[in-house]
């Protein structure tokens, strides 16, 4: 079976991230541009002492030219989890596929997808996955129940 593997540092770094944006969502509350709410999780981040990179030029190469500003990541943190931020009405599945095709350039296996115009933040956060970082896992065993004797 073929999954995505995302070290514990990383989902320990994404819960920190998600209690750093609820944090900003309680404050603010849903209604403010995405700069907004992107400036005060770069914030909230940074005081919990993570180092991050906000509106990061990245760099892609196609055809062996380099194109030096091919997309802007709105927030990584401590180079290993990518923040895509959303104020919109509701996530749509080009947002979706807009952290997938980051995260495959960026190498890294997770991002969040945290959408700040929703009443409960809880609704607007999606965690995505990078797809071509899947390796072979074992299956979880199922018990057998062949070996039991019934009384």
């Amino acid at each position: 079976m073929k999954q995505v593997v995302v070290p514990g540092q990383i989902e320990a770094l994404a819960r920190e991230t998600v209690d750093s944006a609820l944090a900003v969502h309680r404050a603010l509350g849903p209604g403010l541009l995405e700069s907004a709410y992107r400036d005060c999780l770069e914030i909230e981040l940074a005081a919990r002492g993570r180092r991050v990179a906000r509106e990061q030029a990245m760099p892609i190469t196609y055809r062996g030219h380099t194109v030096p500003r091919a997309f802007r990541a709105d927030l990584i943190v401590d180079e290993s989890l990518l923040l895509e931020l959303k104020a919109v009405e509701s996530i749509q599945p080009v947002h979706r596929v807009q952290v997938a095709t980051y995260l495959r350039f960026l190498r890294l296996p997770l991002g969040l997808l945290i959408n700040f115009h929703t009443p409960l933040l809880k609704d607007g956060l999606h965690r995505v996955l990078n797809l071509d970082l899947q390796q072979d896992v074992a299956a979880p065993s199922t018990p057998s129940f062949a070996n039991l004797r019934t009384p």
